[in-house]
């Protein structure tokens, strides 16, 4: 109760107009003022620049080629893993699906479905499946990773709300994944099918992917797809595959007997870009 509670505000709060607000700030270049406000920030969230390609505050001529920004080479060594961890930061729940339904948090489910855009035969690929939320706070790198080799055949727009995607909003606020807006990319792999899902949240500005650029803005109430079956569009384990422009969530599915989890997993355990997600079961 106290969390649904803690997320009523929410409901009430123009978050719509105050995600374009945001976007227009992270994206203006107003010199000493952005050094300033990325100066706050690092240190507000005690983000690690160490790690950065760049760690030269100053350089950035804008928050969001801030937020964006690359990390070293050496920063994310790959694991010897068939599944890799796309993002920094924390697992939210992962395991089963149980047929159709996804463990959100106590008390909540949402379905495949839902997530995928109202898609019922794509969401049946992923029947007893299994599935990752995985939440990146304001301090995580941004940019998303490929878990394993995959070929992209379809990417869905999915209009939706701006809730923030913390984990008091997970616990309070039902179907939250499948009710935000979000962008969901379908890729074929050695193993099948596989769903990673950018879910957008307040102040996101936008998502971007590698082949198509930002996807929103524009925001449509409209689902939006784009087919790339008759095109050779693979992306390597390890490579980047989109960004987030201010915080977010990534989902993702995979068909059923496809996946064994990193037994040192679990839920709120702090995790990096490359290291062991999963094993696919010996046959």
């Amino acid at each position: 109760m106290s969390d649904r509670l803690a997320v009523l505000p929410q409901y009430l709060l123009p978050k719509q107009a105050l995600t374009i607000f945001a976007g227009k700030i992270a994206n203006a270049r107003a010199g000493k003022l952005t050094t300033r406000l990325i100066n706050w920030f690092v240190g507000q969230y005690n983000v690690n620049m160490q790690e950065a390609l760049n760690p030269d505050i100053s350089s950035y001529a804008s928050f969001n080629e801030f937020f964006t920004r690359p990390l070293r080479p050496d920063a994310r060594p790959l694991a010897n893993s068939d599944l890799l961890s796309p993002v920094d930061g924390a697992i939210s729940q992962f395991g089963p699906i149980a047929k159709d339904q996804i463990f959100q948090a106590k008390g909540h489910q949402y379905s495949t479905t839902a997530l995928v855009g109202g898609d019922s035969q794509l969401a049946s690929l992923f029947e007893d499946g299994s599935f990752a939320t995985l939440y990146l706070s304001p301090r995580d790198y941004h940019r998303i990773h490929m878990p394993c080799d995959g070929r992209l055949t379809r990417m869905i727009y999915v209009p939706g709300a701006l809730f923030s995607v913390n984990p008091t909003t997970a616990r309070g606020v039902p179907g939250l994944f499948a009710r935000n807006e979000r962008v969901v990319c379908v890729f074929e792999s050695a193993s099948g099918p596989f769903v990673l899902t950018l879910v957008g949240a307040t102040i996101v500005g936008s998502m971007a992917t590698t082949w198509h650029g930002v996807v929103n803005p524009p925001r449509s109430a409209e689902v939006r797809e784009w087919r790339y079956d008759n095109q050779q569009i693979i992306l390597k384990k390890g490579e980047e595959m989109g960004r987030f422009l201010l915080g977010s969530t990534v989902v993702m599915l995979f068909p059923k007997g496809t996946v064994d989890f990193n037994p040192a997993w679990a839920p709120e355990k702090a995790i990096c870009m490359g290291e062991a997600m999963a094993n696919h079961p010996a046959k």
